[in-house]
C-alpha cells in the first residue's frame, strides 16, 4: 500500500483557502480499545511489538482486534482477561485521486490542485512499539498467545509476541 512506510508526518498546507483545513476527518474504525476486566489481577502480559517502523490503518488494527478477542471471549468469557490496543490511529491519509480514460482532462486537475482528499487514519509505529496486550492467568497463557498470532496475520508487518510475569 501507498501508506506502508513511515515518513515524515504530512502538514503542508494548501495554498488555496478551500482546501487548506479538513472538510471531515474521517470515521476512526476501532470500535472499542479495551476489552474484558480491567479491575482483576493478572500473573502475565502478553504483548505483541513490530519488527519495523511502519504506519498501520485503523481497520487493519480493528480487523485484528475483531479475531483476537472473538476468541478470548469465547474460551475464557468477559472477565477472564483484559486485552488492550496500545496505539491510536491519528494520523490523517490522504489521496489525490487522478481520473483516467476517456474525458478525463476535463474532470481532472492533476498536480495543480492536488492537497487530497482525506482516505482514512493510520497509526504511526516505531520499532519495538507494543501494539496490543493481553493479560491472563497462567492456565491461559497458551490462548493469548494464540490470540496474539491471530491479530500478527491482520497486521501488515512482522512481529514478535513477547510474555511477561507481572508483579502482584
Amino acid at each position: 500500500m501507498a501508506w506502508r512506510r513511515l515518513e515524515r508526518h504530512y502538514t503542508r498546507k494548501s495554498n488555496y483557502r478551500t482546501k487548506d483545513h479538513f472538510k471531515a476527518p474521517p470515521q476512526n474504525k476501532i470500535v472499542k480499545y479495551e476489552h474484558g476486566d480491567p479491575s482483576a489481577k493478572y500473573e502475565f502480559s502478553c504483548t505483541l511489538h513490530s519488527k519495523v517502523d511502519i504506519q498501520i490503518r485503523h481497520n487493519a488494527l480493528e480487523s485484528a482486534r475483531k479475531s483476537s478477542n472473538r476468541l478470548l471471549e469465547k474460551k475464557l468469557g468477559r472477565t477472564g482477561y483484559l486485552f488492550k490496543i496500545r496505539v491510536y490511529p491519528h494520523h490523517v491519509l490522504r489521496n489525490n485521486p487522478l481520473a483516467a480514460g476517456a474525458g478525463a482532462d476535463r474532470m481532472s486537475t492533476g498536480m495543480k490542485m492536488s492537497f487530497g482528499k482525506t482516505v482514512g487514519l493510520a497509526a504511526r509505529i516505531k520499532t519495538g512499539q507494543p501494539i496490543m496486550e493481553v493479560r491472563v492467568n497462567k492456565n491461559n497463557l497458551e490462548l493469548a498467545r494464540m490470540a496474539l498470532k491471530r491479530a500478527q496475520h491482520k497486521i501488515p508487518c512482522g512481529c514478535t509476541i513477547e510474555v511477561n510475569k507481572l508483579p502482584l
